[in-house]
Parts: C-alpha cells; structure tokens; sequence
C-alpha cells in the first residue's frame, strides 16, 4: 500500500507535536519549586541563556487559540502582572551564577497589552540582572490588530529583533468563524510601519485546516502572505482539542476540514510558498533562503523547541509568566498555568514550577533522535543510541512501528538510518512516535497527525 492509498488512515492518528520530549502531557508534579531553584542554582556562568516570558492576556480571545490566556479589558490586570514579572525575573538572577542571554522571547497571548512603558521596564529589568549578548535575538508576538507606532517605537528601544504576526487567515468567512477578524490591509499597515521603525526580521502565522477553510482559501492566504515580504512564515495545523482548550467547544466540529482535505490544503500550502521563493523548513516553517532558520536548517544546526522551529542553541530556558516552561541540563519545568496560582508563589517569594521532567539519559538519547528527525528528516538513531546509552541496538523496539510506516511510503531505512521521503513528509511525527517510550505507556489525547 502506498501513502496515496492510505494517507488518510495516517492523517488521523493522534500524536503529539514533539516541541519537547517528554511531551508536556508527561510531565509530573515530582518537580517543584525546589527542583528547578536547585537548577538553577547549578547552571556554570559560562550557560548560555534563553529566556521565555508568557503574558496570557488578550482584548479578546480567538476560539481557535489553544493557549493559555484570559481576556481583559482592563489596565489592573496587566500592571499587576507586570509587576510580579520583575519579581520573578529578580528572583531566577538570584538563583542562578548564569549571566549571559543568547535568545529571548515574549510570548502570549498579546505581550504588546503591557504597552510600551511597561515593556521598556521589564526590558531593563532583564538587561540590569542578565548579560545580553551582542547578537542575542529578542523576538515578540504581536496581535496586529493591536499595534500603533508608539509601541512599535517602544519595541525597537527595547531592542526587539523580531516580531511575528498572527494572521491565521486572510478569508473573512473563516475569520468569522475562529472569531478573529482582521483585513489584509490591517496586517499590511503594521508590517509597512516596522519596516519603517528598521525592522527586518518579521515572520508571519498561519493555519490550515480551519473552520469553513478551503483549499483556494488556503492558497490566498499564502499568497496575500507572500506578497508582504516576511522572512519566515509558519503554517500550522489547526489542533482541535476542545477537552483542553474549552472555547475551541464554540467552533462547529462538523465544519472542519475532514482528514483529506488537511492533506490537501497542508500540501497545496506548502507547494505555494515554494514556488513563491521560501525555502521549506522541517515539518511546518518557511524561510527566504539567506534567513538563518533556512541557513541552520542546510547546515544540520535547526533546533526544535515550545516556539516550533529555531535557531535558538541555548544551553538552558529560563521560563517566566503563567504556564511558562522551561528547559535545563537536568529536566523540563512548569510554572502554574493559571495566574492565581502562580501569582501566590511569586508573592510568596517562591517559584511557580508545578510540574516537569526528570531527564534520563535514555530521554535524552531519545529526544535527541526525535529532533534530528523533525529537523532533518533523517537519522541515524543506532548512532545516537550508542554515543547515549553505549548500545547501537537500544532504538531497535522500535522497528515494528517504523516497518509499518515504511511500508507505507512514509519513510525509507538503511541499516539504523530512518529517512523521510518527499511523499511522507506530512506524517513525519508519525515516524517521531516510534521512538516515544511514553506514548504507549500512558494516555494523553494529541492532534491528528496532520
């Protein structure tokens, strides 16, 4: 059978989007507070530092968005969390001797809503109790519908590098039914106001696989998209987990894109950008070829993390915000989703972690694997498990899975060395799950496949 036959059975499955591994829906309570301040503690001053800052508010909140955020029309809300961000900040410098910030993102939510003066502070903030390198990329989401150009001021004396707009969509008929309506001209005004300002770096979101989508929407997006000039594009699966994310329960399930109609408009999308000049990137990213992300990507450099693809290489990710995660030599780490909690740990002058990941070297050695894959579409996972765990045959548990999907056409192998074919890309997590020790052993409900 080949993966024209049966990619829709494929499609369907359920499997995680391996931004980490172990997935977050294996993390547990066994690390806490005390767990991550003794990371943090014994991080050398020679780590190079990445730093993620969550704000979770919103105007309003889009039904599509899966994040963690709560609408707010109020300034309260914001000033207070702004407040116990430098509070948490203060902190982590406290703990740790590490100095030196090589990467930092805000993430959301709309950061923007703490507006400029607020974001100016926290900048200095972080600049006062951290070394920021000369080259360190400082990068924002913005809602564009929310972007005049005073912030957009603030943001280059803040010394933003990057911004990334959420479009989602440019079709108003499906902007109406993820209950996020911008125009064309709306994103096209803000992305004429950075250039100005001197910004260069802006990448732009989208989505396949929307309510009411179709194919030729899918394609006018790409193209309105294209026409803006980004540096990167992202395009991502809309995930429908309504037992997760509650609003998602207002969108009519019976008005998405069943499984072939994904395949198509992920594949339809991808052949648009292409032609357009974007060099492809992993599963799911776009570049011009001089970007970095594309430069990594030819290089076998990419990195993979909780932003989707990256040209990140920290040693460690500090998290900071509600819901924040983070990743140290020693595991991953998890502040309070909800900002009540986590608001009482930071006035408490504790840490909001609430869960996280205890690595093993089997971990490792397996996380490894699966971000070569997401990365490269191929891997040698004999030789990673023997540079590991000592033995090239440790992965080998994994063959019946992978015997499967090759089968399938998803994917070829040579000896230990699993490479995806041009055909099977979209089901490239599915080739990732073979090498998941926690998949089989544990429920935990994940997207389709593509």
């Amino acid at each position: 059978m080949s993966v024209l036959s049966s990619n829709l059975v494929l499609a369907e499955k359920s499997v995680p989007r391996y931004t980490s591994y172990p997935t977050a829906p294996h993390f547990s309570a066994g690390v806490g507070p005390e767990t991550y301040q003794g990371w943090l503690a014994s991080l050398p001053v020679t780590t190079r530092l990445s730093l993620y800052l969550h704000v979770p508010y919103c105007r309003e909140l889009c039904t599509y968005c899966g994040c963690h955020t709560k609408a707010t029309r109020k300034d309260e809300p914001l000033k207070a969390y702004a407040e116990l961000l430098s509070r948490e900040i203060d902190m982590a410098a406290r703990q740790t001797p590490a100095r030196t910030v090589v990467h930092a993102h805000w993430g959301g939510g709309t950061p923007s809503l703490l507006g400029g003066p607020r974001l100016l502070a926290l900048t200095d903030a972080l600049r006062s109790r951290f070394a920021f390198a000369p080259d360190a990329e400082v990068s924002i989401e913005l809602d564009p519908r929310h972007v005049d150009s005073e912030m957009i001021d603030s943001l280059a004396v803040a010394g933003v590098t990057r911004v990334s707009l959420g479009v989602q969509d440019f079709n108003p008929h499906v902007q109406e039914a993820i209950g996020r309506v911008q125009s064309f001209e709306t994103v096209a005004r803000v992305v004429d106001l950075l250039r100005r300002r001197g910004f260069a770096a802006i990448n732009l979101d989208l989505m396949y696989g929307l309510p009411y989508q179709r194919e030729e929407d899918v394609v006018r997006t790409a193209e309105l998209a294209a026409s803006l000039k980004p540096s990167r594009l992202a395009l991502f699966g809309y995930a429908h987990a309504p037992w997760f994310a509650k609003r998602q329960s207002l969108i009519d399930s019976a008005a998405l894109p069943a499984a072939a109609e994904r395949l198509k408009q992920a594949n339809i999308a991808r052949k648009t950008l292409t032609d357009l000049g974007f060099t492809a990137i992993g599963l799911d990213h776009f570049a011009m070829p001089d970007d970095r992300l594309a430069v990594l990507a030819r290089d076998g450099r990419l990195r993979r993390n909780f932003q989707g693809y990256t040209t990140d290489l920290a040693d460690a990710l500090l998290p900071f915000g509600a819901s924040s995660i983070g990743r140290l030599p020693q595991g991953y780490v998890q502040n309070a989703a909800d900002v009540a909690s986590w608001r009482r740990a930071i006035e408490a002058g504790k840490f909001a972690t609430v869960k996280g990941a205890v690595f093993s070297r089997d971990d490792l050695a397996r996380a490894t694997v699966i971000e070569r894959l997401m990365c490269d579409f191929s891997v040698d996972y004999g030789e990673i498990a023997a540079e590991w765990l000592g033995d090239d045959t440790a992965f080998d548990a994994a063959q019946p899975d992978l015997a499967h999907l090759i089968q399938e056409g998803v994917a070829t192998q040579e000896g230990r060395r699993v490479t995806i074919t041009e055909a099977g890309r979209p089901f490239l997590r599915l080739v990732a799950s073979a090498f998941d020790a926690y998949l089989p052993a544990r429920a935990a409900r994940h997207s389709v496949a593509v």
